[in-house]
Parts: structure tokens; sequence; C-alpha cells
């Protein structure tokens, strides 16, 4: 309960953050074109301060939607996880970056519960964003599957990783706030993460368990 209570207010500070440092002086500045002054300016000067105060507020409108979406990703709030991830690797193999992205979802006729769906999916992210920036993997594919009581998700990939020895080291230091943020949220989902190695050497794997609290859709 703790652990869900200073999840929830770290996710709103950094909302509150977004919008008092992005999204303020946005239409702050906007303000300042459309000030009482506007009246005394002649046509030309008017329609570009109208123009130019339209592309500012479009920024912010952008901006707004985006922080909106981080909060609950509309693929994810209207079809659930699977789409959302489906979602998520279909954009990256688009991407022509050269990474080869898919998913496969075995057993998912017992759906999580629409929170712990919102903090697997940012698990996932994470580590897939991570992977991309740091690893020069080849690959990524992400898996579900589930036991009676507990349901699997696993991400792979062939790049640099880290085993679960790492995780725990950076999980303790100043660095990695990433993995910090995933360690919480596994914390509030009463969950597990593992970090290993194949034992073949030829890719990492991490996964993540969730305790299942819900019933059949």
């Amino acid at each position: 309960m703790h652990a869900s209570i200073r999840f929830q207010e770290e996710e709103r500070n950094r909302i509150a953050a977004d919008l008092h440092d992005d999204a303020g002086p946005l239409l702050a500045t906007a303000r300042l074109y459309l000030n009482e002054n506007l009246v005394n300016q002649d046509k030309p000067q008017q329609l570009q301060s109208i123009f130019a105060a339209k592309q500012i507020i479009d920024d912010a409108i952008a901006l707004v939607r985006n922080i909106s979406h981080s909060i609950m990703p509309p693929t994810l709030k209207n079809f659930g996880l699977e789409s959302a991830v489906n979602d998520l690797v279909q954009k990256i193999s688009n991407s022509k970056s050269g990474l080869n992205a898919s998913a496969r979802f075995h057993d998912y006729k017992i759906r999580l519960q629409v929170e712990q769906e919102l903090l697997v999916f940012r698990i996932m992210q994470e580590l897939v964003n991570n992977i991309i920036k740091h690893s020069n993997a080849g690959f990524i594919h992400i898996t579900q599957n589930n036991s009676q009581r507990t349901m699997f998700f696993r991400v792979h990939h062939d790049g640099t990783g880290i085993v679960q020895a790492d995780f725990d080291r950076l999980n303790h230091s100043a660095l990695g706030l990433g993995l910090k943020n995933i360690a919480s949220r596994i914390k509030v989902l009463k969950g597990k993460i593992t970090f290993e190695i194949d034992p073949s050497k030829t890719y990492y794997k991490v996964t993540i368990e969730v305790p299942i609290e819900t019933t059949a859709i």
C-alpha cells in the first residue's frame, strides 16, 4: 500500500512538473502575443501576432496530449495490454532502424486489471527504451504466458544486457533512474523481475512475474 501511494505521488509530481515547466511557459508566451496592445497594431502585425500565438498554442495542445497519453496510452485504454504491446513493437519495426521487434501473447484470455496493465506496459516501455539506447540489439521479442496464479511477461534481445546482480547494484546506486522506476512498479504489482542471460550466451531475457487477481473476460 505504501509503495502504491508513493508511486502515485511520484507520478503526480512528474505530471505537475511537466505542466509547470513546459505547458506554463508556452501559454505565457502565447499571452504576450495576445495582449491588450494587439488592437493598436496595424493589420499585418496583428496577423503575425495571431499566427505566432496560434503556433504556440498548438504546441501547448500537443504537449498536453502527450502528457495525457503518458498517463494512459490510448491503445492501452481502448484495447488492452496485448494491443498496446503489439502497437509498440510495430512502431519499432517500422522505424527503419534495422531493429526487428515482435510480440506474441500465448494465453491472455484472463486479463490483468487496468492498473496492472498500465504498470506492466510502463515496465516494458522502459526495458525496450533501454535496449534501444544501450544494447545495440538486432531483435527484441516480447512474450506472455501464464500459470494458474501467475502471469509471465518476457523481453528477449540479442544485444548487450545486464543480469540480476547488475540490476540489484544499479538499483541501489545514484545511477539507473529508469531501473529504479521499474523496481517501484514491480513493488506496486507485488511481482518479481529477473534479468538473466540464456545458457547459450546468445541473448538476454527479462522476466516479469505478476500475480493474477482478476477473472476471465
